[in-house]
């Protein structure tokens, strides 16, 4: 999300987190109504073809890899970060062990490889360049069917990511979101880790944390769980509420109360 404007008011039972204001402007009435979780950019960076003639304008840089992680110049990285490496046998068994060492507390996170592979090896890879350490959780929403923490842009605005994006590895098997009679949406349970995006196929560095389940369109990608201390900082966050503006005395979507600062995120080696 950008620096971002206030949230526009959305219907408690469509609310979702949400695109950062550039998007926002773009997509006025149809992501918020539909209910999105959302990054800041969006904008589809195309790679040149092969073979292109000498003096042509060269597209973004794509990784050779199955993830095909793609540079985006259109929307620089918000932290200097090269993009990841892309073996062509991508690491899918398994879990791998994060700790965001925050300043309300530790939050552990178990990254599923088999689940989103591609986004467990972008994960660690900002990870262990340092992309997440010394950043804010910009977004917090209370929504009755909405209850997530945002994190993972170093600009702290809600817009900003790490100069690539990548593919969109969507779970199949999240059970129908019993809040919801369409049968649309799906539910997020509690201690579910996802990403969030700007539509189809434009994740970057952007997740967010759900402090309690919710519901939404199955349209990001869940890359593993929280554990239960870290839940409990969650709980914490959530508790402090939403930090008023002038605007709107009273919010259900917007920056926590509780500023929520990543000091380390630490991977464990086993």
């Amino acid at each position: 999300m950008p620096s971002e404007s206030r949230p526009h008011p959305v219907p408690p039972s469509n609310a979702a987190p949400r695109r950062p204001a550039r998007a926002l402007t773009r997509l006025a009435g149809v992501a918020l109504v539909a209910g999105a979780l959302v990054t800041g950019g969006g904008a589809a960076a195309v790679a040149a073809p092969a073979g292109s003639p000498a003096g042509s304008t060269a597209g973004p840089r794509v990784t050779p890899g199955p993830c095909a992680y793609t540079e985006t110049p259109e929307e620089p990285a918000a932290r200097p970060v090269p993009l990841p490496p892309d073996p062509r046998r991508t690491p899918d068994r398994g879990t791998v062990r994060v700790t965001l060492r925050t300043n309300q507390g530790p939050i552990g996170l178990t990254l599923d490889r088999e689940a989103a592979p591609c986004t467990v090896q972008s994960f660690l890879h900002l990870v262990r360049h340092r992309f997440y350490d010394r950043t804010s959780c910009h977004r917090l929403t209370a929504y009755p069917t909405l209850k997530v923490l945002q994190c993972g842009d170093p600009s702290g605005t809600g817009s900003g990511g790490p100069g690539y994006r990548y593919l969109d590895e969507l779970p199949t098997d999240l059970p129908p979101a019993p809040t919801d009679p369409t049968g649309v949406r799906r539910l997020y349970a509690r201690g579910t880790l996802a990403m969030a995006n700007a539509g189809p196929d434009t994740n970057g560095s952007q997740f967010f944390l759900v402090q309690s389940d919710s519901a939404l369109r199955p349209n990001y990608t869940v890359f593993g769980s929280i554990d239960a201390a870290g839940l409990a900082t969650l709980d914490r966050i959530a508790a402090g509420g939403i930090a008023p503006t002038a605007e709107d005395p009273a919010p259900v979507d917007g920056a926590p109360a509780l500023p929520v600062d990543i000091r380390r995120a630490v991977r464990h080696h086993h």
